[in-house]
This record gives C-alpha cells, sequence and structure tokens, in this order.
C-alpha cells in the first residue's frame, strides 16, 4: 500500500436472501435482493475506480450480490472466507434463536472461534493492498465496525440489505467514514 494513499473499502451487505438464515444454510437471493444488488452496482460505480478489488464471502447469497458490480466493471470477484457469515455452533434449526442471544452479547463473552473469526476478516482487510468492495454479512460488519470503534458489543447497528459501510485504510488502521444504511427488523 502506498502510505501517502489511504485505501477505501466498501463493506457490502448482501442482498435479500430467498431463504432466512435459520431456513436454508446458503440461500441465494431473492427477487428484491437482486434489484438490491443492482442498486449496489449503481452506487458503487460512482465511488470506486477500475482497480478496485471485488472481494465476496463464498456464501451465494454474497456472491449474487457481487455479480452486477463485477459485470458493470468486467472484473472477477475473488471469494474469501475470511468474510462468510459468522460460524453457528448450533444446527440449522435452533440458529435463529442462538443468533438472538449471541447479538444481546459482548464479545469479551465469546469463545475463541468466535474472536479468531473476527480477528480474521479484520486482519484481511489491513492486509489489502488497494481499494475494495468486500460483499459480506450483517454480523461480519458489525463486528469489524466493532473493533473500529472499540465498543464491546456484538451489535453495533442494524445495515439493511445491500448497504454500503465505508472504511478507510490510512496506513496505521482503519477508520469509519460512513455507516451503511439501516434497517429496524430482524436479521434474514
Amino acid at each position: 500500500m502506498d502510505a501517502r494513499r489511504p485505501l477505501d473499502i466498501y463493506l457490502v451487505r448482501h442482498g435479500e436472501a430467498a431463504a432466512s438464515w435459520g431456513e436454508a444454510p446458503d440461500p441465494g437471493l431473492s427477487d428484491l435482493g437482486r434489484q438490491q444488488a443492482g442498486a449496489v452496482a449503481d452506487q458503487l460505480l460512482h465511488r470506486v475506480g477500475a482497480d478496485v478489488l471485488l472481494i465476496s464471502s463464498p456464501l451465494q447469497r454474497a456472491i449474487e450480490t457481487a455479480v452486477p458490480l463485477s459485470r458493470a466493471l468486467q472484473q472477477r470477484v475473488r471469494e474469501e472466507a475470511a468474510f462468510r457469515e459468522i460460524p453457528s455452533p448450533v444446527p440449522l434449526a435452533q440458529r435463529q434463536v442462538w443468533l438472538r442471544q449471541f447479538m444481546q452479547q459482548q464479545w469479551h463473552e465469546q469463545p475463541p472461534d468466535l474472536e479468531a473469526w473476527r480477528n480474521l476478516a479484520l486482519q484481511r482487510l489491513l492486509q489489502l493492498g488497494r481499494s475494495a468492495v468486500v460483499f459480506t454479512h450483517f454480523l461480519v460488519i458489525n463486528a469489524v465496525v466493532g473493533r473500529v470503534l472499540d465498543r464491546p458489543q456484538t451489535l453495533c447497528f442494524w445495515p439493511a440489505n445491500g448497504s454500503i459501510t465505508h472504511l478507510r485504510h490510512g496506513g496505521s488502521g482503519l477508520e469509519l467514514v460512513a455507516l451503511g444504511r439501516e434497517l429496524q427488523s430482524q436479521v434474514n
């Protein structure tokens, strides 16, 4: 990274999924989610240059959200496991209950594997050599923003589907430029 030029990093929450987190392990996008993905591409085309990195969680809803911007920029999207959804320690049918409990807790209450998950996402962002758009998930964005703002809560804000959170890497660490659009409903 050029120490004189800060890197812009955009964390995009995937579009609306075709099924909830407790219903399917890896759903794609709903019709609304595909519309949100198109809107994300339209917004980011005015913010990013042709040399921006496109990175996605390996989960289908994030990959599908990346497609419109990838096509517009004629660039490949690199999948990175560091940006996948939080690992759930419970079976699919119990995920939503576990998630609601998790979102009311603080990071010091979490087991080492979840802290490692959070640290990996943050490390990868700090290692980026150029500006990037990262297509990811609600709790990844919360984990990163919480660390950047030095907040102990697992849930700092409610990024809406298709929202864009803007970070900047100036060489010594990440700073928050702007939170993405928020919602006040359940995570899907």
